[in-house]
């Protein structure tokens, strides 16, 4: 197939085919026109590519799974590198969600003392600018 069939079925374009090429995430053969070709391997390659970026994997990232396709295995992720790669980005996902925790903390924690300062305080003399406006003048058209 070619690269504007394989682009379709992959839903991606034409433009990051060739940058994952550029990359050697995938290798493209050339017709007797020149022009690139593509396999059904090819398109498994893809599939794994695109599905390991929707989990927010980066290209690089990806590249384990690639080869371990590459060597004939039935899936992308049986190869040691590839369960290697799983769990560094497992790691970093428990960092960012423990980090992201921390913060919801933090704000949990502040707006129960800003709820408590309110409570006992009188009213906020600031209000927001669309509060004091009062209701909006109808449109004239």
């Amino acid at each position: 197939m070619r690269i504007g069939e394989l682009a379709a079925l992959a839903g991606t374009s034409p433009r990051a085919l060739r940058h994952y090429e550029s990359l050697g995430l995938l290798t493209a053969r050339r017709d007797h026109r020149g022009y690139r070709t593509y396999d059904e391997a090819d398109l498994r390659l893809l599939r794994q590519i695109r599905t390991l970026q929707d989990f927010g994997f980066g290209l690089e990232e990806t590249r384990p799974f690639v080869e371990c396709l590459r060597a004939g295995n039935p899936s992308g992720d049986v190869c040691p590198a590839s369960l290697a790669t799983y769990r560094a980005k497992l790691a970093e996902l428990d960092a960012v969600i423990g980090e992201l925790s921390a913060v919801r903390e933090t704000v949990r924690r502040r707006l129960g003392q800003a709820e408590a300062a309110v409570a006992t305080e009188p009213g906020c003399a600031f209000s927001p600018p669309a509060a004091r406006a009062g209701p909006a003048e109808p449109r004239r058209g």
